[in-house]
This record gives structure tokens, C-alpha cells and sequence, in this order.
């Protein structure tokens, strides 16, 4: 019986396949050492490694970055990366996922027109960051400005149902004499008045967050500008949870009877601007707590100061003040695997579109993300934060 010639075999999928990965880019990915005093998450798990090196992409993991959240370089290795001791072997990679935007000494280990993914936290940022990034013509994306295929933000939206949740458990921590609160147990039981709970923002965190209060009974009022965001927590949450739009007069007396505010407003989206004043947080009850989400864009109290982990409470004006920029921090392993969860099938989209300057250019949530394309800055509220132009993506885009 004649053979057929090679050419013309039928393939069997898996032979598919490894001639379809064969023909993709090879990414270049740099996962470095965070400072633990500062952060502790990572954006790729092992798993997360496991799923791109299969792929035939190349990881490098700095040794004990994983130590944060409890992974070993074992088991980083095992999945395939390649671990390195210096800050140029990993900030060498073609693309560094970070947590912590980058500083000085961490860009000047990146090559030129490489891509550098972090979270953006502008408080941690800073403008001459900004202006070296653009100088060596990166590519800076920001996770929280990402966008997916329903035009919904994943990074936001899985890490802050991690700090809603948090959230009410470090205010519970802070109430306790533990931590040199009045000795209070957030929530209520039969006979005691429960504690009152205030969260500014119907976001998904405000929304976890309520929802967590009431399971252990406290008393709940939700403040946001937006009537369709209280509208929907109310239907989701039921009758017994408190709702307003953000009015002075009701607002005050709200902050003057709670035990805790929650501020998670977010305005890196150019939502408007709303921070309680240090007039008011003067009218709090002493012991009361203070829990400031939107620390990392500028805060929703004026009397706010960004801390790190390791410092995150201070005391003023008699009222508890908890602000740091990473609060999921503090659950380290479970914000990593949601990450990641996001992260790998990113890049391999990327890899799939041949570069990251080819996604930016096909996915426009993809490209929502970028703040700087090519050493341009393509953000305008970035750019409004910072006093340096910004240009429109999209006209840069067009140009090549």
C-alpha cells in the first residue's frame, strides 16, 4: 500500500498543538523579590508558572520571593521557572511583573522598551518614576486598570472581595483590647446595642464588606454618590442594611455615633472626589475606628497618612486610623492565587498576539491598563496627578 507523504499526514491534536505553541513568541517573564515589609503578594503562583512555562515561556523567579505567601523556591522550580539572585537578572526579563509600582533602582535594572505590570497605587508612585519610565521608552500596565472581555475591571474586582471581607476583620481586631480598642466585639449580641458600621462606597468592597458586618450583626449604613449602586446593594443585601447618598447633614450624624468607617471610594477612574474632613473626624467617638481603602489614590479622610504593613495603625485626634495601600496583603496566599488566576491566561494572550505592543494594540481592555505605551503617557488623570502631559493612545496607535 502506497504511504502518503509526510506533508499531507492528518495530525493527532496533541501534534496540533505543540505546532501551534512552537510558532508563538517566546515570553521573557520576570517575577522579582517584593520588600515584605511593604508587600508580600505575588502576581503568578507556582500553578500560575506551571500553566505558561508548559507553554514553553521563560520565568524567572528571584530566590525567596514566594516567601511572602508561603511558597518555597521549590516549588517555584518545580513548576518550571528559573530562579536568579540578582535584581539585573530578573528586571532583565522582557516583561516584570511587580505588585509594588516600581522605583528608581528597579527601573534603571530594566532594558529599554521592555514592559513593566504593577499595581499603580500613586501614592507609592511618583514622578520622577514616571518620567525615567518614559525616558527608557517602557511599557508601564496598570492591574486595576485592566479591563476583560465584559468591560469589567478582574484585578478590582477579585482583590477587593478580598478587602471587603479584611476590611471587617481588621476593624474587629482594632475594636478588641488586643490592639487598643474599647473592647468592643464588632457585631452584637442579645441585650447590647450592636455596633455601627459605616462604609463609604457600594462598590464590590463595600459591598463584601457589608455584607460580612451584618453576618456578625452589627448595624450597617452605606453612603455613595451613586443612587444605582445603593440601589442594587440594597436588593442584594435586603431591607435591614441603611442607604443614603452622600448628604452632609446625614452623613455627620452617622460619623458621630459609629464604631467603624469603612472609606473604599475609588477615583482613578475620574469618579468624583469626596473626602471627609479632619473637622469630622474630630465629632467621632473616641475608640471609634477609621479604615481607609482609597488610601493608595489620595484617601477619603483628610486626617488619612499612607502606612505599610508594618505600620499600619496610628491614633489621631482619639480616633483609630488603619491605612495602607494592600490591604489584601495581609492574606497574602489567597490574593496571589487570584491573581495569577487572572494573570496566565493574560499572557498567554499576549504571547498569542506576538508582543505586548500587538495585544495593546488588538484588546482594547488590554490596552485600557496602559498607562505608558513606547515611553508615552497615555493616561490623562495619571498625567493630571503628576503635572506631565499625556497623550491619546489611540492617535499613537494610529500612527504606526
Amino acid at each position: 500500500m502506497k504511504q502518503e507523504p509526510k506533508e499531507q499526514r492528518s495530525l493527532f491534536p496533541e501534534e496540533c498543538l505543540l505546532r501551534e505553541i512552537a510558532r508563538q513568541p517566546r515570553l521573557s517573564i520576570g517575577i522579582p523579590k517584593e520588600n515584605i515589609d511593604l508587600e508580600t503578594r505575588l502576581a503568578l503562583t507556582p500553578e500560575g508558572v506551571g500553566i505558561l512555562t508548559e507553554e514553553g515561556h521563560s520565568i524567572y523567579v528571584q530566590r525567596s520571593a514566594g516567601e511572602g505567601m508561603t511558597y518555597s523556591d521549590l516549588q517555584f522550580s518545580e513548576a518550571g521557572a528559573f530562579l536568579v539572585d540578582s535584581n539585573s537578572e530578573v528586571y532583565g526579563a522582557d516583561i516584570v511583573l511587580k505588585i509594588a509600582p516600581p522605583t528608581i533602582a528597579e527601573l534603571n535594572c530594566m532594558q529599554d522598551r521592555s514592559t513593566i505590570m504593577s499595581m499603580l497605587q500613586l501614592s507609592n508612585l511618583s514622578a520622577d518614576c514616571i518620567k525615567l519610565m518614559m525616558s527608557k521608552k517602557l511599557n508601564a500596565i496598570a492591574y486595576e486598570l485592566i479591563k476583560d472581555e465584559q468591560k469589567a475591571f478582574p484585578v478590582v474586582s477579585s482583590i477587593s472581595e478580598i478587602e471587603g471581607s479584611t476590611a471587617i476583620n481588621v476593624a474587629a481586631e482594632l475594636m478588641s483590647n488586643e490592639r487598643g480598642g474599647k473592647g468592643l466585639l464588632l457585631g452584637g449580641i442579645a441585650g447590647i446595642t450592636p455596633t455601627e458600621v459605616i462604609i463609604l462606597g457600594a462598590g464590590i468592597t463595600g459591598t463584601v464588606a457589608a455584607r460580612t458586618a451584618l453576618a456578625l450583626g452589627a448595624q450597617v449604613k452605606i453612603f455613595d454618590h451613586d443612587i444605582n449602586k445603593l440601589r442594587k446593594i440594597r436588593h442584594y443585601l435586603g431591607q435591614q442594611v441603611f442607604t443614603s447618598v452622600i448628604q452632609p447633614s446625614v452623613l455627620i450624624k452617622a460619623l458621630a455615633s459609629a464604631d467603624a468607617v469603612i472609606g473604599n471610594l475609588r477615583y482613578i477612574n475620574g469618579s468624583e472626589r469626596f473626602m471627609v474632613s479632619e473637622d469630622l473626624v474630630k465629632t467621632m467617638k473616641s475608640g471609634s475606628i477609621i479604615i481607609d481603602m482609597s488610601v493608595d489614590q489620595g484617601g477619603c479622610f483628610e486626617t488619612s497618612e499612607c502606612r505599610t504593613l508594618k505600620n499600619p495603625v496610628f491614633e489621631k485626634h482619639g480616633v483609630i486610623h488603619y491605612c495602607v495601600p494592600n490591604i489584601s496583603a495581609r492574606v497574602a496566599r489567597t490574593s496571589s492565587m487570584a491573581l495569577s488566576n487572572i494573570f496566565a491566561p493574560i499572557l498567554l494572550k499576549i504571547a498569542h498576539s506576538g508582543s505586548v505592543n500587538s495585544a495593546i494594540s488588538e484588546s482594547s481592555g488590554f490596552r485600557h491598563g496602559a498607562y505608558i505605551y513606547g515611553g508615552m503617557l497615555v493616561n490623562r488623570l495619571i498625567g493630571d496627578y503628576y503635572g506631565i502631559a499625556a497623550n491619546d493612545i489611540g492617535l499613537l496607535l494610529a500612527g504606526y
